[in-house]
C-alpha cells in the first residue's frame, strides 16, 4: 500500500468516538499501517498528529432468515492531535468512499 490519502474509508461519528475534542476516529483499510495512516490525516486535513491507534473490529455474526451469516471485519483508528489542533470533521461526509 502507498502513502496516499485513500486509507481513510470514512469517519466514525459516534457518541463514544466524539466525547474528547482532540481525538478523531475513523474507518480505515485492513491493510493501513499507522504511518500511512498519520501521513494520510496530515496531509488531507493539514494538521499535526500526535498518536495513532488502531484496532481491528472483529465481524459479527447475524442472521438471514433461517441461515447464519457474518459481518465483515474491519479496522478502526484513534487519531490524537497535537495540542490546539483541530479541523472540521463533518466537512469530510460529503466525499465518502464506502
Amino acid at each position: 500500500m502507498n502513502q496516499s490519502p485513500d486509507v481513510i474509508i470514512r469517519p466514525v461519528l459516534t457518541e463514544k468516538a466524539m466525547q474528547n475534542e482532540f481525538d478523531y476516529t475513523f474507518r480505515v483499510k485492513k491493510g493501513a499501517t499507522k504511518t500511512q495512516i498519520r501521513h494520510a490525516v496530515e496531509t488531507r486535513f493539514g494538521v499535526k498528529v500526535r498518536n495513532v491507534r488502531t484496532l481491528t473490529m472483529p465481524g459479527k455474526p447475524k442472521r438471514f432468515g433461517r441461515h447464519i451469516g457474518k459481518r465483515p471485519s474491519y479496522k478502526k483508528a484513534i487519531v490524537t492531535l497535537a495540542e490546539g489542533a483541530s479541523f472540521d470533521l463533518f466537512a469530510m461526509e460529503g466525499d465518502e468512499q464506502v
